[in-house]
C-alpha cells in the first residue's frame, strides 16, 4: 500500500513540524501554546460506525482548535509506529482513541518510556473507548499508573445500554455546562482504578445491571500532571451529542491546565463533521 504509507509520511511530517515550531525544549516559552498529539488509527474489525477511531478525533480537532493556547495534531499511530517516540516527546499531551490502547503503549519499549517521559515532566494524558483497554491483564498496571483507570483483562465488563448519563462532579472545570443526555452506547465498567480508592475524581456514571458505574474520570497525578478519561464513544452517532463533544473537549483542555470559562468551550459542529467517510473495501 505505497500510496497509504506516503500519506502517513506526510501527515508525521506535518506533525513534526508543528511541534517543531513550537519549541524543541520544554520550557523554553512558557507562553507557547500548548501541544496536544491525537493518536487515532484505521478500523480495527468493528463494524462500520463503531470504533471510528480518526474520524472522531477530527471532530475533537475542530473544537481544539478555537481553544486559545492550545494546538492539536491528529496522527494515524497504526503500527509501525516508528516517530511515536519523538512526537510524544515534544508533546504537552497524549490523548489515545485506537485499538486496545493500554496493550498499544506497551508494544514498544520507546513508546512506552516517551510516554512515562511525559507524565513525569506534568504532562497531559488522556484515553477513550478502547483506548483504554486491553485483553491481557498483564498490561493493566503499567497503564493504571498513567491514566488512572484501565478497562483490562479477561474479567472486564462491557454493555451497550440505552441510559441517561449521571453527571457525578457537576463543580469539576470538566464539567462546566456539561448536560445529562439519553444515549445509547457502549460503556466500559467496573474499570481497574489507581489506588489508594478516591485518587481520582468520578466525572460521570451510568447505571448498568441496576447500579451506577463511573465512565468518565478526571486524574490530578502525584506526578503534577493531569490525566482524564471516557469509557464511551462506541458508536460514531454520539459525537452528535453536545454533552459528549463538551466533556471530551474540556477534559483535553483541563489535562493541560487551561482554564475552562464559566460558558464553556465553543464544541458547535456541523452535520458534514459528523458524517463518516465510506470504508473502502
Amino acid at each position: 500500500m505505497p500510496g497509504r504509507s506516503r500519506c502517513l509520511t506526510i501527515v508525521l511530517a506535518i506533525a513534526l513540524g508543528m511541534l517543531s515550531e513550537c519549541g524543541a525544549s520544554f520550557g523554553a516559552d512558557p507562553a507557547a501554546p500548548k501541544r496536544v498529539l491525537l493518536l487515532g488509527q484505521g478500523p480495527d474489525g468493528h463494524p462500520f460506525a463503531s470504533h471510528e477511531y480518526l474520524t472522531g478525533l477530527n471532530i475533537v480537532k475542530k473544537c481544539l482548535d478555537r481553544v486559545e493556547g492550545l494546538e492539536a495534531a491528529v496522527v494515524e499511530a497504526d503500527e509501525p509506529f516508528r516517530a511515536g517516540p519523538e512526537l510524544i516527546d515534544r508533546a504537552d499531551g497524549v490523548v489515545l482513541y485506537l485499538a486496545e490502547g493500554a496493550k498499544w503503549i506497551q508494544q514498544d519499549e520507546a513508546r512506552v518510556a516517551a510516554l512515562e517521559r511525559l507524565a513525569a515532566r506534568g504532562g497531559a494524558l488522556t484515553c477513550l473507548h478502547w483506548g483504554m483497554g486491553c485483553r491481557d491483564a498483564k498490561y493493566i498496571d503499567k497503564y493504571v499508573a498513567l491514566l488512572g483507570g484501565c478497562h483490562g483483562g479477561p474479567d472486564r465488563k462491557y454493555a451497550v445500554v440505552t441510559v441517561t448519563t449521571q453527571i457525578a462532579a457537576a463543580e469539576h472545570p470538566v464539567m462546566t455546562r456539561v448536560a445529562p443526555v439519553t444515549v445509547e452506547d457502549e460503556f466500559y465498567y467496573r474499570l481497574k482504578f489507581v489506588k489508594p480508592e478516591g485518587s481520582l475524581t468520578p466525572l460521570l456514571r451510568v447505571a448498568i445491571e441496576g447500579e451506577p458505574h463511573p465512565v468518565a474520570w478526571a486524574w490530578e497525578r502525584p506526578d503534577a500532571g493531569r490525566s482524564f478519561g471516557f469509557s464511551g464513544l462506541h458508536f460514531h452517532k454520539n459525537w452528535q451529542h453536545e454533552a459528549y463533544r463538551r466533556m471530551v473537549v474540556q477534559g483535553i483542555a483541563w489535562t493541560v491546565k487551561l482554564k475552562i470559562p464559566a460558558e464553556g468551550l465553543n464544541v458547535e459542529v456541523s452535520d458534514a463533521d459528523l458524517k463518516l467517510p465510506t470504508r473502502k473495501k
